[in-house]
């Protein structure tokens, strides 16, 4: 039987359940955590709330949660193992980086920067480091990552962009972990990804174009699916340049036409994300873990989704995802 790694062992995919593909438990910047430990407040409290939220999530009957949590959002895998110990959840984390534009200065002397001063090529380290996390574990808490993370947004394929995603794909050949891609599809960056994702030999079923959900353009996000990529129809509870029934409604389209098996569901939440003040939070009354069950489920099923379209979104296409996991 096929496994996925989770934080708490491996895991047969039939096991998964219903998974909702891009939570976070938290979002964090290290430095600023670390400097100001006044912003985060009581550790204790912030665990025992996840483990309230996470708890009230198994209670709608999900199973599985995975958080694309990766370098440059924070990851700190021993948090995250003493919440999981505490919940009836499955959580699968990610390997990889997050930026939209730069990588930070490690990297900048490192790898491909030093091809022009040795003459040579020079491999990009993060291939092994999320090789590393992969097949061996994150730092020293024996956590395997089961998938690989990194994004591009509205500022389009810059250099370390690239690199990134040249990386991911690399350490995807190399063991057979899933891609998740944070995209941009006002600007249409899944194109720009599906481009470098080809040429580095990645096979589109094996990748989440995530956030795909923010646009209503069908045709775009048809011409995806037919390509093979699963949409990550992820961000449900955030309304502010969009609304509620434009995110539902492009996935009972999506539904009708044919595409429930591209599809993925999810909010994109976190228990704590500390690029958000409080005082915003009233602004995203419906941004938590339930909110696809208690309310955009029902609305999809009014819309004429039916509950096999349902089961395939939120069951079938997650398990297939993390099934293949053979190495090119």
């Amino acid at each position: 039987m096929p496994q996925v790694h989770t934080v708490t062992g491996p895991v047969d995919t039939a096991r998964l359940g219903q998974v909702l593909m891009h939570e976070h438990l938290f979002v964090l910047d290290p430095e600023i955590q670390s400097n100001h430990p006044e912003e985060w407040g009581s550790e204790s409290e912030r665990v025992a709330d996840a483990v309230e939220r996470l708890s009230a999530l198994a209670g709608t009957g999900v199973r599985t949660i995975v958080d694309p949590t990766v370098l440059g959002m924070g990851r700190y895998i021993p948090r995250i193992q003493e919440i999981a110990a505490q919940v009836d959840l499955n959580v699968i984390v990610a390997t990889g980086y997050y930026t939209y534009d730069h990588l930070p200065f490690y990297f900048q002397y490192r790898g491909p920067a030093l091809a022009a001063v040795v003459g040579r090529e020079v491999p990009d380290p993060m291939v092994d480091m999320f090789v590393r996390d992969i097949e061996h574990g994150i730092a020293d808490t024996g956590v395997r990552a089961g998938l690989l993370k990194c994004a591009i947004d509205h500022q389009g394929m810059t250099s370390d962009v690239e690199r990134v995603l040249r990386a991911v794909a690399k350490a995807h050949r190399r063991t057979g972990a899933p891609i998740t891609v944070h995209t941009h599809p006002g600007s249409r960056q899944g194109s720009a990804v599906a481009e470098v994702l080809a040429d580095e030999g990645v096979d589109p079923r094996r990748v989440v174009l995530g956030h795909s959900g923010d646009t209503t353009d069908i045709a775009h996000l048809s011409e995806l699916a037919d390509a093979g990529f699963l949409l990550g129809m992820d961000r449900f509870g955030i309304y502010l340049e969009t609304s509620f029934e434009a995110r539902a409604g492009t996935v009972v389209e999506m539904c009708r036409r044919g595409y429930a098996g591209h599809m993925v569901l999810s909010h994109d939440a976190a228990c704590y994300y500390d690029a958000v003040p409080p005082e915003f939070a009233p602004m995203f009354p419906a941004w938590h873990y339930t909110h696809i069950h208690e309310k955009v489920l029902p609305y999809l099923r009014q819309q004429g989704v039916t509950d096999e379209q349902i089961e395939t979104m939120l069951v079938a296409n997650p398990r297939r995802y993390f099934e293949n996991t053979a190495a090119y």
